[in-house]
């Protein structure tokens, strides 16, 4: 591992989780130490009490059966027994001397306690008290305990051993919490790289999308979890991506393909007519054939903006009230020439009144597109049908049924994006804006559009739009 990775460690994620864990882990673990601790200075405590209470009443019935001297001599003995370093024990009078005891000599340091006395002769059954003896470092348990009224029995006990005890259970605590850190530690870089490969396989992926493979994906694994799950959204997301970036490029060939045709005749034209133009007439041919193809490219740049718009909601549509109906009849009205001079016939089936809140500019042009369409693709002795009915939702629904060519169920997808023409040698007029003009327009009124059609037979497009009621 390289030393600039090694210095960039801290600022992974991977490297806090581990911490968080193994932080966590460590204070948990001294959790427990301090409640294990406890319970057993607890334990080891309450045992050497119950020991120092066992040699109180054997003393009490001692003195009881045989006197102070027997009494004396069960000290004496039992000192022994158990060792001078072990026990010691004292026979107090009510003022704080001592008259018997055991061999004191490596007990000097500890002194006979007024308070405990007092305590003693003011009622209380027994007085506890632990001595820490600072130059051998050790604790001492204490017992004062009234015998009879005039005899006190002091008697203590080291705790060396279970001090012995306590301290080896600290260094194998210290010993196994460091293997145990240690450990937590590797178990926790592991999980905490098991937690973050999914986003590191992501980051991987948009560094090699950035650098232009757009191709690339994130692997899911098939365990369904959340890194999975951001991996699939990821996965869609670039082909969305990818899609949008095709359609773009499409897009920008169909625009330099119909820039391309006008502005190549606009300047054949200027050429042939500087060449040879001669006349008056021959200039002014050429002027009226420039303008005529410039207001062609201008409504193609105008109908583009015009979709941009409408679809972002940039220009939103006017709220008058429309007749729609009756627009619907002025379009057949205005576009019936036009199927007779084609041979077509054109049936408008308008039965009721249906009114509408919307643009009734816009709402036209939609229905201008879909009329225009269905002429120009029609062969003569075909018929083309508008009908509008309305659907019990309070909706209009207008569909414009033609008996033309058809589309391929391969364009059929694709019929309402821009600059998108089924007729790829685009022998026939047009720039493919009328169909995505037309669902702009119908979305932003709160409707839809949709298509249908079979090949050699026609298509119906059927347009839905939100109505106040028919009459």
């Amino acid at each position: 591992m390289s030393l600039r990775r090694i210095l960039s460690l801290p600022r992974t994620l991977a490297f806090r989780l581990t911490l968080w864990y193994a932080g966590i882990f460590t204070l948990s673990s001294c959790v427990a130490f301090f409640l294990f601790y406890t319970l057993i200075t607890s334990v080891v405590r309450e045992r050497t009490d119950q020991e120092l209470l066992s040699e109180a009443s054997q003393f009490s019935t001692i003195l009881a059966a045989r006197g102070l001297e027997g009494a004396e001599e069960f000290a004496m003995i039992e000192a022994q027994a158990a060792g001078v370093r072990k026990v010691f024990f004292r026979l107090l009078y009510p003022n704080g001397q001592a008259f018997a005891s055991s061999n004191l000599s490596y007990w000097e340091d500890i002194r006979v306690e007024k308070t405990a006395i007092d305590r003693l002769l003011r009622g209380e059954r027994n007085v506890w008290k632990t001595v820490f003896l600072r130059n051998r470092k050790e604790e001492v348990r204490v017992l004062y305990a009234l015998l009879a009224p005039r005899i006190i029995l002091q008697v203590g006990q080291s705790m060396e051993n279970y001090s012995r005890i306590i301290d080896v259970f600290q260094r194998i605590f210290v010993t196994t919490m460091v293997l145990l850190i240690g450990l937590a530690a590797g178990v926790g870089w592991f999980m905490a790289r098991q937690a973050v490969s999914g986003v590191e396989a992501v980051t991987r992926a948009a560094q090699s999308i950035s650098a232009g493979s757009l191709e690339t994906r994130v692997p899911v694994n098939p365990r369904g979890d959340e890194i999975d799950l951001l991996a699939m959204t990821f996965n869609q997301m670039l082909d969305r991506i990818q899609v949008l970036i095709k359609e773009i490029k499409e897009m920008s060939d169909n625009i330099a393909h119909d820039l391309k045709s006008p502005i190549t005749r606009i300047r054949g034209m200027a050429e042939v007519t500087l060449t040879t133009g001669k006349s008056l007439g021959e200039y002014e041919n050429m002027v009226s054939s420039t303008v005529e193809e410039c207001d062609r490219l201008l409504d193609m740049i105008n109908t583009m903006l015009m979709i941009s718009k409408t679809e972002a909601g940039v220009d939103q549509p006017a709220r008058e009230e429309i007749d729609l109906s009756g627009l619907v009849r002025g379009a057949c009205d205005l576009f019936e020439p036009m199927a007779e001079d084609q041979g077509l016939t054109l049936e408008c089936n308008v039965s009721e009144r249906y009114q509408m809140l919307g643009d009734n500019r816009m709402v036209q042009r939609m229905l201008s597109n879909l009329l225009d369409n269905a002429i120009k693709y029609t062969p003569p002795g075909g018929k083309v049908s508008v009908t509008v009915i309305e659907n019990g939702r309070r909706e209009a629904v207008l569909s414009v049924t033609d008996t033309g060519i058809g589309i391929a169920q391969d364009d059929l997808p694709r019929i309402f994006e821009r600059f998108y023409r089924c007729d790829q040698s685009r022998s026939k007029p047009g720039i493919g804006l009328g169909l995505s003009l037309a669902r702009a327009i119908a979305r932003a009124h709160g409707g839809d559009i949709a298509a249908a059609s079979i090949p050699s037979h026609g298509s119906t497009f059927t347009v839905t739009l939100p109505t106040r009621g028919g009459s």
